[in-house]
């Protein structure tokens, strides 16, 4: 028993050991199969971004060739009834790809699982708000009249008007004008966050207020809806507006002259013709959104359009993932 103890011992170290080592060879090979696995799922999400980033913009060129087009048929004027307001269904891209049976198998074609879907809407169908403080950081009085109906159509408090004014005004003061400091500048309506304004405030305003470059923008009265309407234009009746906008279903204004003859628009107080300094019957400014659904993926791309003749410039783009895989 004495002498059998020795080789016992050495016997249960070379286990004790062959354990040790098998441990070790195992949390390596976890450690070799969990890298490969995450390797192989960072390639596959930088992939699809890849393919989110091609399918996104080509729901973009689309709509470029569709404004491009209709400024050449349109004779300077937009309305709802053109093609461009028609939004783009939503429609698998397998069935485009595999139209073109020279370039892409059947097998390739069933194996993609992406939905497409697109809308361009006008962007002067809103009020721009950037209108409401000049190039030399001061408050136009008209444009603050036209902000304070908004609020008081969407329900805000009676201050509202004045604390947006006071924001922006800092906000966009020239260099040096501002005793706070230079504060930074919205460039979309959610921005305004930044500036101390609530969230309620936005998101009642966003249905008839936008924010666009430059402030020699106009609301185009064939595409805005009777609120904006009412508010842009000085003493127009709400009932008016409506009217204005149903008859436009069936009959869009070509120019502002037809639309005084149909006395949409009330006469200047001082006995001239109406003053329609801030609307037109076209739009320069469009806004395109396209929304992939890739497998368990829903990516969103908002583009802001702005047409000049037939050339289409994008001024900002932004992507949103609507919806991720678990």
């Amino acid at each position: 028993m004495t002498r059998g103890q020795p080789l016992t011992r050495q016997r249960g170290a070379a286990l004790l050991l062959a354990m040790l080592i098998l441990t070790l060879v195992a949390t390596l090979a976890a450690g070799m199969v969990w890298q490969q696995w995450r390797a192989v799922q960072v390639e596959a999400a930088e992939r699809a971004r890849a393919q989110s980033a091609w399918i996104l913009s080509g729901a973009l060129d689309w709509a470029r060739l569709i404004l491009r087009e209709d400024a050449r048929t349109s004779s300077g004027v937009d309305h709802l009834g053109e093609p461009w307001a028609v939004p783009l269904a939503e429609a698998r891209l397998s069935s485009f790809l595999a139209a073109d049976r020279d370039n892409n198998s059947s097998a390739e074609a069933d194996d993609i699982e992406a939905f497409l879907s697109g809308t361009i809407t006008d962007a002067q169908s809103r009020w721009n708000l950037r209108k409401l403080i000049d190039a030399k950081g001061e408050v136009d009085k008209a444009q603050l009249r036209v902000l304070q109906r908004l609020t008081e159509q969407a329900g805000l408090p009676s201050d509202s008007a004045d604390r947006i004014k006071q924001a922006l005004a800092k906000a966009w003061a020239p260099p040096g004008a501002s005793p706070d400091g230079a504060l930074i500048a919205p460039q979309r309506l959610s921005e305004l966050a930044w500036l101390g304004i609530d969230a309620d405030t936005i998101s009642r305003l966003e249905r008839w207020v936008t924010l666009l470059p430059g402030t020699d923008t106009k609301v185009n009265v064939n595409t805005a809806p009777a609120e904006v309407i009412a508010a842009v234009v000085d003493g127009m009746s709400p009932g008016n507006a409506q009217r204005l906008v149903q008859d436009r279903q069936h009959t869009p204004l070509r120019d502002l002259s037809s639309a005084v003859n149909r006395a949409y628009f009330p006469p200047d107080p001082a006995g001239g013709p109406p003053v329609l300094s801030g609307v037109d019957v076209n739009s320069k400014y469009f806004v395109v959104q396209g929304r992939l659904r890739l497998g368990d993926r829903v990516l969103e791309e908002r583009s802001l359009v702005e047409r000049r003749q037939l050339d289409m410039v994008v001024i900002a783009r932004e992507r949103v993932n609507l919806r991720d895989s678990p």
